[in-house]
């Protein structure tokens, strides 16, 4: 049986109003009609609809209008565009503008009933791949352990709310994975999931990305250029890296969380925006804000829930699931054959301190996908795979610090991350584990130093067991 669907129509010709919820009726249809665009906003705040029929030229708002006005409030029911005075220009505007379609009048029923049947299809394939998205587990979170049962018991509290969430956690432990996650549990799943990374855009950049801008805003602006926070609107908007925000444009951002609109560079008019934003960070936003690197009004702002991810040399019962995982989603995106990892060989991935985290893990594992000669992966597979235990690198547990020489390879911030762990380990011992002093010799606050240590994955207990 066809899909029945619920349209909204809008023209301020009472005669096409009749003609066509006359046709969509006799065809099983449900259809609602207004003359006028301020209340087909209204009707569209009250109920759901599956697809919206608008008519461009209409006293006050057109349509044109409505479509900007819908899209920017997130709405994503999708639109046709009908019109009486069609040119191609305006055709053209109205697919940019993102209508789904572009009719002329006079209509014929035939027409539109094959049209009603193509964007319901469309929209019955969009959520089919949305499901497929989740089956395959590209986004998904791995883990039956202690710390990830607890990461999944809050992710799953916070997500229903509106409530900001800033997710901490090493580079690669899946701070994208959780953000995801929140959204696909929230009430905006089927809106938008937006991202930027506030580290990787260029400081003059920063505000076009989240703003957008108007065409000749600046130089090489040569069209209009819709934000990250209009593109999530309806939808989640995720800030990664905000601790690497700009001070300048940290201001801006606060306004915007206040006041629910942006202004696109070069624009005269506020754009209302309904959009949640979730942020994340690898660094210690209380201390950046301390040392004012870090605007405490906007920390207040997004500090409201926050998360912090384990690192993977926390997670050593998760192991035999995540590479399993791993090793089936590799065999699958490059059409290999599925390999399984013996217990000793995830013995053996257990030794190493992981810096890169679940990242690293799962590169660690298509190489060892691609590379092992048979079907189960042995611990000499993973030793050839990872140098680091061959040589001899110190085990998680036994250390009860992540083994990291300074002066190995890495980005910078792993690099700083393990010389500071290497300072504290140092520091810890030289006081015999008195936090006081140590945090006295260190110029640290007690509870800071303490944040540190578990921030870098410093197990005090069993380094004190060790000695």
């Amino acid at each position: 049986m066809p899909r029945k669907a619920h349209l909204l129509l809008v023209d301020d010709d009472p005669s096409t109003l009749a003609s066509l919820a006359r046709a969509f009726r006799m065809a099983g249809h449900e259809a609602t009609v207004c003359d006028n665009a301020a209340r087909a906003a209204e009707l569209l705040r009250a109920e759901s609809f599956d697809l919206i029929f608008s008519d461009v030229v209409m006293p006050g708002k057109d349509g044109l209008a409505l479509l900007e006005e819908l899209k920017a409030a997130g709405v994503q029911t999708p639109v046709i565009l009908i019109s009486g005075q069609a040119s191609v220009e305006m055709a053209v505007r109205a697919v940019k503008l993102g209508a789904l379609d572009f009719l002329e009048k006079p209509l014929s029923t035939d027409k539109l009933l094959v049209t009603v049947e193509n964007a319901l299809r469309l929209t019955r394939l969009e959520e089919e791949n949305r499901e497929l998205r989740r089956r395959l587990g590209r986004h998904e979170l791995v883990g039956s352990g202690p710390a990830m049962r607890k990461l999944l018991a809050q992710i799953n509290r916070v997500a229903p709310s509106e409530t900001r969430v800033c997710i901490l956690g090493e580079t690669g432990t899946g701070k994208e994975l959780v953000a995801r996650a929140i959204h696909e549990k929230s009430a905006r799943r089927d809106a938008p999931f937006i991202t930027l990374n506030c580290a990787a855009v260029p400081a003059e950049l920063i505000e076009s990305e989240l703003f957008g801008h108007e065409k000749g805003a600046f130089t090489g602006a040569a069209a209009r250029h819709t934000g990250k926070f209009e593109q999530a609107g309806g939808g989640t908007l995720f800030l990664d890296e905000i601790g690497d925000m700009p001070l300048a444009m940290q201001a801006k951002l606060l306004r915007v969380l206040e006041e629910g609109e942006v202004e696109r560079v070069g624009g005269g008019q506020p754009v209302r925006v309904n959009v949640r934003v979730l942020v994340a960070t690898h660094r210690n936003l209380e201390e950046l804000v301390r040392h004012n690197g870090f605007r405490s009004d906007l920390f207040h702002r997004v500090y409201v829930f926050p998360l912090l991810l384990p690192p993977l040399r926390e997670r050593l019962e998760d192991f035999p699931e995540l590479t399993a995982h791993f090793a089936r989603q590799v065999a699958a995106q490059n059409g290999w054959r599925e390999k399984e990892f013996s217990a000793e060989a995830i013995a053996e991935l257990r030794r190493y301190s992981w810096p890169g985290n679940v990242r690293e893990l799962r590169n660690v594992v298509e190489r060892l996908v691609l590379l092992a000669a048979e079907d189960v992966v042995t611990p000499a597979d993973v030793r050839l795979a990872l140098p680091a235990l061959a040589a001899g690198a110190p085990a998680n547990a036994a250390a009860g610090v992540a083994a990291s020489p300074a002066g190995a390879g890495g980005t910078l911030a792993e690099r700083v991350e393990a010389f500071e762990r290497e300072v504290l380990f140092a520091e810890l011992r030289r006081h015999n584990f008195h936090m006081t002093n140590v945090a006295r010799a260190l110029g640290l606050e007690r509870s800071h130093l303490y944040k540190k240590c578990q921030q870098l994955g410093i197990d005090l207990q069993t380094l004190r067991k060790s000695d």
